[in-house]
């Protein structure tokens, strides 16, 4: 069954996708109006962006890191609707606090002291906000959903989010900082209103299990666990390689090699959001419905392609850059800007057709009871490629290597996410499941 829209019909997945819609849109919202604000009010250090950009992206990853063992097995253990309830209404809290350190930093109160640690404390808060319901927001599907309906949902949740990541990083360029403050707390308040619609999803195991507090331990019995499947193992590696290569840093090149203003970084991330919806939905009518690697191999070394075809213009782009920042009409204009878009939609496009079937092995290659656990243990994992592209963005940032070099990892990392791609496709032939 390819993706439909009959599923956007139902109470059994509206009210979820809306929920997930309003979550991702109000997460860029405030990340992206924050990091806008600081890289192009505060600093003015190609490095010192960098590394900004990098420690913001560090620290909300984090709490996935440091929590997602909990969050997966609180999410198989209990009643995902209600702690999607829960979650939704914290976040109002936590923008609240956002709305603070943004509106701190307009007026100019003790922004380096107080100011930006609030806006890093929110933001580290919405990461633990994330973590706790990234599980779910996939977990739930298999419980709501028919089986042949699974990977079309999957599409349709990552298709959306990335819709509402357009939104959100449109509005983040274009607000003016004190209305970014009022919209992150009114979008969590309707989050929250929306999320009340969300049909009860019972722990399938009973939900009489006990919770392991201890974090390390149950990461790694977590992981350890989810790793035994080799078709989950693989999609694991294989994600977290696909956001360890989503670690470049669009903001600071934007405004230090294409030399524009902050509307032009938030075009950038628009387009990028628009080409990983056309890409989740495409592999999805390639592969009827189907649960399989089978184009992602393929995907991701055309992905690769594109980012170095991103670096050359880059490259071209610096020997003519323009003398002062430019605006979106001004940057339209500019020579080679037409090629850039391109490049970089190619780049999202071929990323989404690669990552989201990955996405529908961790909901159906394990037993029901234990789907949250599965997408909490490449939550783990994902982090730590994360962070670890994090530090390592900052550390060469600091080393004074610059952002547009930077693209060159990211295209090598490329042939490895294939490799793995294509040991996922063997174990797919392996388990009896034909790609």
């Amino acid at each position: 069954m390819s993706t439909s829209t009959h599923l956007l019909r139902t109470r059994r997945f509206l009210p979820l996708f809306v929920t997930q819609l309003f979550n991702a849109f109000n997460d860029n919202l405030y990340k992206n109006a924050m990091v806008l604000f600081v890289v192009y009010s505060i600093y003015n250090s190609e490095s010192a962006e960098a590394a900004f950009s990098g420690l913001a992206s560090g620290i909300f990853i984090l709490p996935f890191f440091l929590f997602s063992a909990l969050a997966g097995q609180l999410a198989d253990m209990r009643d995902k609707a209600r702690i999607i309830r829960w979650i939704k209404f914290c976040e109002i809290l936590i923008m609240l606090v956002g709305a603070g350190g943004l509106v701190m930093a307009w007026k100019g109160i003790a922004v380096d002291d107080f100011a930006i640690p609030l806006l890093l404390a929110a933001l580290f808060a919405m990461g633990v906000h994330s973590t706790f319901f990234g599980p779910i927001k996939y977990a739930i599907l298999p419980q709501h959903l028919h089986r042949n309906e699974v990977l079309a949902g999957t599409g349709w949740v990552e298709a959306g989010t990335y819709i509402a990541i357009l939104g959100g990083t449109i509005l983040a360029g274009w607000l003016e900082v004190e209305e970014a403050a009022v919209g992150i707390v009114l979008v969590a308040v309707v989050g929250w209103i929306i999320s009340l619609q969300i049909p009860p999803a019972p722990a399938l195991g009973g939900g009489d299990e006990k919770l392991d507090w201890h974090i390390l331990r149950a990461s790694v019995r977590l992981v350890r666990e989810a790793m035994r499947n080799a078709e989950v193992r693989y999609a694991i590696l294989s994600i977290s390689f696909f956001w360890a290569i989503g670690i470049v840093q669009f903001f600071p090149l934007a405004k230090n090699v294409i030399v524009a203003g902050k509307e032009v970084a938030s075009l950038f991330l628009v387009v990028f959001s628009i080409g990983i919806a056309i890409g989740s939905v495409a592999v999805n009518r390639l592969l009827k419905g189907r649960v399989s690697a089978l184009y992602s191999p393929a995907s991701v070394v055309v992905m690769g392609l594109f980012v170095a075809a991103f670096y050359l213009i880059c490259k071209l782009w610096q020997a003519d850059q323009p003398d002062s920042l430019l605006t979106v009409r001004e940057f339209l204009a500019w020579p080679m800007a037409s090629l850039l878009l391109l490049a970089l939609l190619g780049i999202a496009i071929f990323g989404g057709m690669f990552v989201v079937p990955l996405y529908a092995f961790l909901t159906t290659r394990v037993e029901p009871d234990h789907t949250s656990r599965a997408i909490a243990a490449n939550n783990i994992v994902n982090s730590g490629a994360m962070v670890g592209g994090s530090l390592l963005v900052m550390a060469i940032s600091a080393a004074g290597v610059p952002v547009t070099e930077q693209l060159l990892f990211t295209a090598s990392l490329c042939v490895v996410s294939a490799w793995l791609a294509k040991k996922l496709i063997a174990a797919e032939i392996a388990a009896g499941h034909e790609p």
